[in-house]
């Protein structure tokens, strides 16, 4: 299910599909099978009326919890720019020959952090950042066997603090709506538009497509929004862009 959710042109065609069939079918049911009979019309206009309540309740949570997500990513995004920005500066504070390599492999390690952010590939990035992670912790920590001083524990500290906010961005795009949500968000629409449906109307048959449409568009919104690397909203590096042109101007 998750190549699916993570792309949400798929999420949309996928849904309107199953909703508008599921539409289609409580109409033919209505008119082939057993139509509503007057005396029960109350209890499932009642019926129908509480469905749609409840599509747009579990809507609104999921877009809730898909917004708290993609604001996390964002802020650990500042959170790991500051940590790379900040240990940039403290490398004045490490031996001259330590300094100019630990400031070279930080100047390549913002750049993949912005790649990352930019949507390449996971295996392919996730390879260079980690090797580039341990050529930085294996520089600092050199020194600090070597000078084990409070100044050298300043950079060290910074150092640490670098790798925990990758550590934090990379669970961050962890954290996705579960499927169990998207789940009875799926089952609560298709139940909607087969109740909406089998419904008696005087309108014409087109207008079933209304609640198929804009249910998909909103499932749409919210899989573009939870999935990080996929879609049309993400978030974009301003904050690491900053560091780099920062870095490389000096």
């Amino acid at each position: 299910m998750n190549w699916i959710v993570d792309n949400p042109f798929v999420v949309f065609s996928v849904s309107l599909v199953v909703q508008w069939s599921a539409a289609y079918i409580g109409d033919l049911s209505r008119r082939t099978l057993r139509p509503v009979q007057q005396d029960e019309r109350p209890d499932f206009d009642t019926v129908l009326t509480a469905t749609l309540t409840l599509l747009a309740l579990i809507i609104g949570f999921s877009f809730s919890m898909a917004v708290s997500r993609y604001d996390q990513r964002k802020n650990y995004e500042e959170v790991e720019a500051n940590a790379i920005g900040t240990e940039y500066v403290r490398a004045d504070l490490l031996p001259a020959d330590t300094s100019a390599k630990v400031r070279e492999l930080l100047r390549k390690y913002v750049g993949q952090r912005i790649s990352f952010y930019r949507g390449v590939e996971p295996s392919e990035n996730g390879a260079n950042a980690g090797t580039t992670e341990a050529e930085l912790w294996s520089a600092v920590a050199q020194i600090a066997k070597a000078q084990p001083t409070p100044i050298i524990a300043l950079a060290i500290s910074g150092m640490n603090d670098v790798l925990n906010s990758q550590g934090y961005t990379q669970a961050a795009w962890w954290n996705r709506i579960p499927a169990a949500a998207w789940g009875l968000m799926g089952l609560i629409a298709i139940f909607s538009n087969l109740l909406l449906g089998y419904r008696d109307r005087k309108t014409e048959f087109l207008v079933l497509l209304v609640l198929p449409v804009v249910s998909s568009i909103a499932f749409f919104l919210i899989a573009d929004i939870d999935s990080p690397g996929g879609g049309v909203i993400r978030v974009v590096p301003h904050n690491l862009i900053a560091v780099a042109h920062l870095m490389n101007a000096q």
